[in-house]
């Protein structure tokens, strides 16, 4: 029996980036992340990943195993092949909320020790003001990223060390990724304000990532080949872990910079969407509901929140915004459950019976 006991023939480590590999052997020709022109397979995902990750840890940039390198972006192609690239060089994936102002953020980069920063090009503005707050030994150096087609080449006066496709280029393809000696060894650092607006750092380890990532394919119900719709951002909590669940079924990534009604509609129509739940399909499953329509209500800290206008089956004033609010939290993300919940005895409709929307958007901006 003691031939039975772990050892390398018959053990390794947990890791979700080995299915980053295996959608490259599996999937390798299907579409992995689609983005305004940008179309990509598996098969080029993985090679591009395993690039950068070749540059990270090459003389050039010279950033070490166990090193924290941050990742400051929305939901663009870049940001989603970072989530395996860094850690596949061996460093530690940080990913920051670019809505904090530049006192927080510098906080979080001197508290973790980022030595690199990759920085969407909106968000330059906002880091280099933070990094000029950091003593001359702990600025990290900074990448930036150019997901938009319309981009004018980086000049050279400009505080980056580089773009990320310039990075890309220098990589190797061939490059042998770094695999955790131990499960346990760290694999993400991820911050929050939580309740008192002091940050608090979590680190993840590789488990605690495979074990996540399990959770949520199996929450879900995730088949192979679906198509999944951004609308979570990646920084909240890697997107809680479906950033490396969509490699593992082999989804296809549909990547949008920012979240607004028009474009995840236009998306789900578009692509063929079929994974996030819309929330009037879950309202429509609820027995007491007769019409639902949900709109996006203007928010100061989130940009936008679902606002649920709903008609009742009966109007006696039995449901509560409450408990259509329970109804949803039972079936989808947190994120996705309605802020406000308004009933109404009838929604507004076009003559063809279509439920008019842009009235009900009017409507959600009055609310409080």
């Amino acid at each position: 029996m003691e031939l039975l006991l772990p050892h390398p023939s018959n053990s390794s480590p947990l890791t979700v980036l080995g299915y980053l590999e295996r959608a490259a052997s599996v999937y390798g020709d299907s579409p992995s992340l689609l983005h305004a022109t940008t179309v990509r397979t598996w098969s080029e995902t993985h090679s591009r990943c395993l690039r950068i990750a070749s540059t990270l840890s090459s003389p050039s940039l010279g950033i070490n195993r166990g090193q924290v390198v941050s990742v400051i972006g929305p939901n663009v192609p870049s940001v989603y092949e970072l989530q395996f690239a860094v850690p596949m060089s061996g460093a530690i994936l940080n990913n920051i909320n670019p809505r904090l102002d530049a006192n927080a953020l510098s906080v979080l980069l001197r508290h973790s020790e980022t030595k690199l920063v990759f920085v969407d090009h909106h968000s330059s503005s906002l880091v280099l003001e933070a990094v000029s707050f950091l003593p001359k030994n702990e600025k990290p150096r900074l990448v930036l990223l150019q997901d938009d087609v319309d981009m004018t080449p980086l000049s050279s006066d400009v505080e980056f060390l580089d773009t990320y496709e310039g990075v890309m280029e220098r990589g190797d393809e061939t490059f042998k990724w770094v695999r955790p000696s131990s499960e346990w060894n760290p694999m993400v650092l991820n911050y929050t304000s939580g309740t008192t607006s002091s940050p608090k750092g979590v680190v993840l380890s590789h488990r605690a990532v495979f074990m996540s990532t399990i959770n949520s394919l199996l929450d879900w119900s995730m088949p192979n080949r679906p198509v999944y719709l951004w609308t979570l951002p990646m920084f909240h909590a890697n997107g809680w872990s479906y950033t490396w669940a969509t490699a593992a079924v082999g989804a296809t990534n549909i990547c949008i910079r920012r979240v607004d009604a028009k474009t995840i509609y236009e998306s789900i129509d578009k692509h063929h969407v079929t994974h996030i739940k819309e929330v009037e399909t879950v309202l429509y499953t609820n027995p007491v509901v007769k019409e639902a329509a949900v709109v996006a209500k203007p928010d100061k800290m989130w940009g936008e929140t679902p606002c649920a206008f709903v008609s009742l089956k009966c109007l006696d004033g039995s449901v509560s915004e409450r408990e259509i609010r329970e109804f949803c939290k039972a079936k989808l993300p947190k994120y996705m459950v309605p802020r406000n919940v308004v009933f109404q005895e009838e929604l507004p409709k076009t003559s063809t019976g279509k439920i008019q929307k842009f009235v009900l958007r009017q409507m959600a901006k009055s609310l409080p």
